[in-house]
């Protein structure tokens, strides 16, 4: 475990606009993490798009650990999971959580997918803010584990060898990915989330923009509905029209910084309207 815990004052600081205290490190304080991160941190390619383009070396874009947080304090930026599970663990680490980040699996795509094991009290807890997965899910290897949530139903299934499958209901794809439970050491999964953006890296040509507000999970996905805002819960799906002020909608419905949005929108074509 040599990933450095945030410093006391960045964490008070990050507790503090989530509207928690500082606990014990349990399950059920996990839980509430969990749902505050997916509350006020979106997963979003936007800032990616932007740290490609306007650092010259690819090599210097990957925001770990303080850097990722200095940002979306600032922005209100996130990230995508491997440089989101690094922040998030890196959080942990500073309130007395023990564990390990892995890199995993997604189908035939290897090392693609990031997620934090914990061990609370002689058990072992899958977070993964990557994806995101709502709520924590125990690792047993004897059988099968359900955890419900407001937007699915979460099934972790152990495959042998150190590997879960784990499932979500309410999605047209419910494989979401295969834990590969092993300890990674920090120096690989800096290089790579370094290597993540270079040239085989993923999600540099898309804006993606995720986050829970209010009682539902919002997308924006201009690939799949260009004009529109997309919310699901417990398989229920809506859509809502975008006005022609695109980027300043996006940017106050994310609570981002508006010129992070209209910076991604320019790189891809894509209609700004502001």
């Amino acid at each position: 475990m040599d990933t450095h815990p945030l410093s006391p004052e960045l964490t008070h600081t990050i507790l503090a606009r989530w509207g928690l205290a500082a606990a014990s490190p349990t399950v059920p304080f996990l839980h509430q993490l969990i749902t505050a991160y997916a509350r006020h941190v979106p997963w979003e390619t936007a800032s990616r798009l932007g740290q490609r383009t306007n650092i010259p070396t690819w090599q210097d874009c990957a925001r770990l650990g303080e850097p990722f947080w200095q940002a979306h304090l600032a922005q209100g930026t996130g990230g995508t999971c491997f440089e989101s599970n690094y922040a998030f663990f890196s959080l942990l680490r500073a309130l007395g959580y023990e564990g390990y980040l892995t890199i995993n699996n997604m189908g035939e795509m290897i090392g693609c997918h990031t997620a934090i094991v914990l061990t609370i009290e002689g058990e072992k807890w899958l977070a993964d803010v990557g994806i995101p997965l709502y709520v924590p899910l125990r690792v047993a290897a004897a059988a099968a584990q359900h955890h419900p949530s407001d937007y699915h139903l979460y099934t972790i299934t152990p495959l042998g060898d150190n590997q879960y499958q784990i499932e979500r209901s309410h999605h047209p794809k419910p494989i979401i990915f295969t834990l590969i439970d092993e300890p990674v050491s920090d120096a690989r999964y800096r290089q790579a989330t370094i290597n993540d953006y270079g040239p085989e890296g993923l999600f540099l040509n898309r804006l993606i923009l995720t986050k829970l507000i209010g009682a539902y999970a919002w997308l924006y996905n201009p690939w799949e509905t260009a004009d529109h805002l997309i919310y699901f819960r417990q398989g229920q799906r809506g859509e809502i029209p975008l006005p022609t002020e695109r980027a300043a909608t996006l940017a106050a419905h994310f609570q981002m910084d508006v010129q992070v949005i209209q910076q991604a929108l320019g790189l891809l074509d894509l209609p700004d309207g502001s």
